[in-house]
């Protein structure tokens, strides 16, 4: 899934972000919230994270603009406000779920994958095709019951497949919501990731290439 990090701490931003990264998350990170909005008329994120005390535009206004014109990114405010009238406001003005600093940073990753899972149509815990299961919680792939280890990327392409079993799959697509802003849309690496990724899955193949369309998992 793809997340945006709005946080004006740099520091604590670019934590965020490598750590999400290491979970296997293709994570933006921006520091203001007029960058925020840029950011989210253009990709479709699957999550925000958002700190309310921002510069040029305040978290609140960006959580009430991100409600306002439908986006379908879920809002996860993180933020020192911790009061209880400070809670209900966030959620108020539209945000998900709400997590105070300090935090724990396994429990953000844990709210961040609950509220990819209330997507619509929602996500199911347990993504199958033919005989590979994939478990998002605990990060695991078998295939025949035989666990097969992927890389993050490798994890969160098969992922995003499994969640349109059937459905033909765009580079462009995959880049947008496994890939962050970094990622040069004219490299070949999305075909060299799907090409690890099927020689770790094995025979029979369950991603196919479609000519001039995309990848598609299962018939």
């Amino acid at each position: 899934m793809r997340v945006l990090v709005v946080e004006d701490h740099e520091l604590l931003a670019r934590t965020i972000g490598a750590g999400l990264r290491r979970e296997g998350f293709a994570v933006d990170v921006v520091t203001d919230g007029d960058r925020a909005l840029q950011n989210l008329d253009l990709i479709p994120y699957d999550v925000l994270v958002l700190d309310r005390d921002l510069p040029t535009i305040s978290g609140d206004d960006v959580c009430r603009q991100a409600g306002a014109h439908g986006l379908p990114a879920r809002i996860l405010m993180l933020t020192a406000a911790g009061t209880l009238s400070d809670r209900v406001h966030g959620l108020d003005l539209g945000a998900d779920d709400y997590l105070t600093k300090p935090f724990d940073f396994p429990e953000l990753v844990a709210r961040i994958r609950a509220l990819a899972r209330r997507a619509v149509p929602p996500i199911p815990p347990v993504l199958r095709c033919a005989d590979v299961e994939l478990d998002p919680a605990r990060r695991t792939v078998t295939r025949a019951g035989r666990p097969v280890p992927l890389s993050p990327k490798e994890f969160a392409v098969l992922a995003h497949l499994l969640t349109r079993p059937g459905v033909v799959v765009s580079t462009e697509e995959l880049l947008d919501h496994v890939w962050d802003e970094a990622a040069n849309p004219f490299t070949t690496t999305v075909k060299t990731t799907l090409g690890r990724l099927r020689a770790k899955l094995g025979e029979p193949p369950i991603i196919t290439t479609v000519r001039e369309g995309g990848y598609r998992a299962g018939d």
